[in-house]
Order: C-alpha cells, then sequence, then structure tokens
C-alpha cells in the first residue's frame, strides 16, 4: 500500500508538471498573435521578474546566451549515481519497513522512521553548510520533512496506542516540524525550507484554531486572507518563486470559507454568483497589476464558470430567463474588452448551451427557430466585419 501511494503520488506530480503548462498555453500564452500582444506579454513578464528597461538592453547588446554546462563527464557521471543511491536508499528503507512492520517491536518502528527522518536532516543541514550539492538540497528536505513527520506520528501512536485525539497529535507533530524548518530556513534561507516552514505553520494553525471551536468556514477565511498577505510580501524577496502557488492557495481557501458561508446564509445559487464574481474581481486586479497572467486565466475562467452556473440557476422557470443570454453577451463583450481567451471560452459556451435549452424547452419541433438562429449569425458576422473594416479606417 505503501509503495502503490508513492507511486499515486508520483504520477500527480508528473501530471501536473505537464498538464499546468499545457492548460497555460490553451488559455494565455498562445494568445500572442501579434506586435501588441508581444509587447503586453514582454511587460507581464518584466514586472512578474522585476527586469528594467536597461537589463534588457544590456542583455541586447551584449547578446548574452544561455551559460552552457560546462561539468565534466565524471562530474555528470557521479552525480548521476549519487542520485541513484539515494533512490536505491530509500527503496530499500521502505521495503524493509513495508515487509517488516508488524514483526517489528515499537523501538524498532520509530528508529526507522523518526531515526532515519532525522538522519537525512543531519545530512541535510551538512549539505547546506558545505554549499557544494545545491541540486540535493530539495530532495533532501521533501525526504527528511516526510521521514520526521511519519516518525513523530509513529512514536505518539506507540506511546499512545489507545488515544483517539487526531487533533493533538497533528497540532503536536506540526508544532515540532514549523520549529525544525523554520530554524534551518532563518540559518540558510532556502526557498524550499521557507516551503515546509509555511506548511506546517498552517497546518498547525488551522488544526489549533479548530480545537479552540472555530467553523471550517471561518478559519479558511482567516488562514487564507492571511496566506494571501503573507504572499504579496514573498513577492517583495528572494523567494518569490512561491508567490504565485501560495496566491492561489490563499484565493482559493478564502473563497472556500467565504462559499461556505454565503450558501449558508442564501442559497447555493446565490452563492455560486456572488463568489464567483468575488474570483473575477481578484482576477482583475491581477489583470490590472500585469504579474501573474496564469492566475489571471484560471481566475477568470473558474469565477465565470460560478457566476454563469448561479446566474443559470436563479433565472430559470422564470419570466426573466433570457436575461441570462443578455448577461453571457455582457460576459462575451468583457472578455473582449479584456482580451481574456479564457472569459471568452466560458461566455461562449454558456451563451451556446442556454440558446440549445431554450430552443430544446419551447421550439423542439419548430423549422423557423434554427433558421433564425442562422439569420442572426450571419447578421452579427457582418456588422463585426464592417465594425473592423471602420475602424481601419478611422
Amino acid at each position: 500500500m505503501m509503495m502503490l501511494l508513492v507511486l499515486l503520488i508520483i504520477i500527480l506530480l508528473l501530471g501536473s508538471a505537464i498538464w499546468w503548462p499545457l492548460l497555460a498555453g490553451l488559455f494565455g500564452v498562445a494568445s500572442v498573435t501579434n506586435k501588441a500582444g508581444a509587447i503586453n506579454h514582454i511587460a507581464q513578464l518584466m514586472k512578474t521578474y522585476d527586469i528594467r528597461p536597461d537589463e534588457i538592453g544590456t542583455a541586447l547588446d551584449q547578446h548574452v546566451t544561455t551559460p552552457t554546462d560546462h561539468r565534466s563527464k565524471g562530474d555528470i557521471l557521479r552525480t548521476l549515481l549519487a542520485y541513484l543511491g539515494g533512490i536505491f536508499i530509500l527503496a530499500g528503507i521502505s521495503t524493509y519497513i513495508g515487509t517488516f512492520w508488524d514483526s517489528m517491536g515499537s523501538t524498532m518502528r520509530i528508529l526507522t522512521t523518526l531515526g532515519v527522518g532525522y538522519i537525512l536532516l543531519i545530512v541535510l543541514i551538512s549539505a547546506l553548510y558545505e554549499g557544494k550539492f545545491p541540486r540535493l538540497i530539495l530532495p533532501l528536505t521533501l525526504a527528511s520533512a516526510a521521514m520526521m513527520t511519519n516518525g513523530w506520528f509513529v512514536l505518539i501512536h506507540e506511546f499512545y496506542p489507545q488515544g483517539d485525539n487526531w487533533r493533538a497529535a497533528i497540532l503536536c507533530v506540526f508544532g515540532v516540524m514549523a520549529i525544525h524548518q523554520w530554524a534551518i530556513f532563518f540559518k540558510y534561507r532556502r526557498t524550499t525550507l521557507l516551503l515546509t516552514g509555511l506548511f506546517f505553520s498552517y497546518g498547525f494553525l488551522n488544526v489549533g484554531l479548530d480545537l479552540l471551536g472555530l467553523t471550517l468556514a471561518y478559519i479558511a477565511i482567516a488562514l487564507g486572507s492571511s496566506l494571501f498577505i503573507v504572499a504579496t510580501a514573498i513577492e517583495k524577496t528572494s523567494h518569490k518563486a512561491l508567490t504565485e502557488p501560495a496566491l492561489l492557495i490563499g484565493i482559493c481557501w478564502l473563497n472556500g470559507g467565504l462559499f461556505e458561508r454565503v450558501e449558508q446564509f442564501t442559497a447555493t445559487n446565490w452563492a455560486c454568483l456572488i463568489i464567483g464574481g468575488c474570483i473575477i474581481a481578484t482576477a482583475y486586479g491581477i489583470h490590472k497589476s500585469g504579474r501573474y497572467p496564469r492566475l489571471i486565466i484560471l481566475g477568470y475562467f473558474l469565477g465565470s464558470v460560478m457566476a454563469y452556473s448561479g446566474v443559470f440557476d436563479l433565472l430559470q422557470n422564470t419570466s426573466a430567463e433570457l436575461l441570462f443570454l443578455a448577461i453571457a453577451a455582457i460576459g462575451l463583450y468583457a472578455s473582449v474588452v479584456l482580451q481574456s481567451r479564457a472569459l471568452l471560452l466560458t461566455s461562449v459556451i454558456a451563451m451556446l448551451s442556454f440558446i440549445v435549452y431554450f430552443s430544446e424547452k419551447y421550439f423542439a419541433n419548430s423549422l423557423g427557430w434554427p433558421a433564425t438562429l442562422v439569420l442572426l449569425g450571419i447578421l452579427f458576422l457582418g456588422i463585426g466585419a464592417i465594425a473592423i473594416r471602420l475602424k481601419r479606417r478611422i
């Protein structure tokens, strides 16, 4: 079971690494089709990575290229063997634990989990101190954090086998791990350690607030808002690579809590409409700042899907049902003004879906309705072509 879990995690990580750039390319990156779009995209990249115009001029003047890897074949072979050795060591330990776990005593279980975790932590600190193996920092950090977390849970279970207060166990383990990660981070200032420190800190706060009796919605609102603020602060440091994922998690966390509260006081359709509008407003704010195009794409897409779903559910089977078509047209206009392919996609799908729904409901056996839709489509295409020609003349 443990090996199957590890395999699933690897597949998920690889899948996210493959599909996230593809989705970003489908909705956003591929929108650069002309000079103006290229200039806007370059401006966004400059704002995201704090690139100054004089730095671009220097790069163009000096024809700076990507530095090549001058490592010798011996260095490459040594690195490869180091990775293979580490993989086989961890595989051997995992296999041993999975095979003989039931026959182990309490001491052996603690040593094979928590002990191995602290050995990996010592190796990590040595690598950070020496500064000779930068590529090993990330896997060592994640491996040591995972083994130590698992080891602390094993230790608590062995000492308190009848305990059923899982919140107290998580609180203790995440608190200890947060102290470990922050202590090493303040010494060596590595982005990976900041990531693990934030993970364990927010896990500790989440469980702690739950023990204090706060509802999950209020916890999500409080921690999501704080993570959003922390992400904006990280943006001004050398660890800005964490800003985009931290903003994404903070926005989702915050709006998830708000959705539950709004749904409780009103209804699901109103919650979809209000929270969808909030997500669109957040995406627009990020859009105006000219940063994080992937967050903008995701915000417009998810926000518009939620908003259209809420509006349709509110207007369905009412006298104002056709108002949905006007709202979808407004969304279509907004997508053109904002130059958002994600908003364009959801608006077109919403409009076409409503037309199909309306046709099946009221004009199921009528020949004139499809012909009218075709004529209206030709009319709109003609108006659009004339408008484009007039704009070019102006």
